[in-house]
């Protein structure tokens, strides 16, 4: 029981994680596209809504994630009229998320081997 509690523990750790990995890419994107202004409060909404469509993407399988996380990123950046192709905005999208759950999977499953539940 107790290493049911510390794996869950964990679990939301790493979502926390997850999420802020999010953030910080969102934020470093805005920041190569040059905005200056309000840039944590625009990345904290970017990341908002990647997190949203990669939460909802899981439930429907893994692959979701990295359909629904970049199409979520790509229809916030087209809200902040960002001089920004479609294209590029999905490629983007696609490569923040597929870091970001890269590195939370990663990390994760090094902590389930740490606490011998796999």
């Amino acid at each position: 029981m107790f290493y049911r509690l510390i794996t869950l523990i964990g679990g939301l750790v790493f979502v926390v994680a997850l999420f802020a990995l999010l953030w910080f890419f969102c934020k470093k994107f805005l920041q190569a596209r040059g905005v200056t202004e309000q840039v944590n409060d625009k990345a904290m909404v970017l990341a908002t809504w990647t997190f949203a469509g990669i939460a909802v993407g899981l439930v429907f399988a893994v692959v979701g994630a990295f359909v629904l996380g970049p199409w979520a990123f790509y229809r916030t950046v087209r809200g902040h009229d960002m001089a920004l192709s479609d294209a590029a905005a999905v490629w983007w999208g696609l490569g923040i998320v597929a870091l970001s759950l890269g590195l939370t999977g990663a990390g994760f499953f090094g902590f389930l081997m740490l606490v011998g539940a796999y």
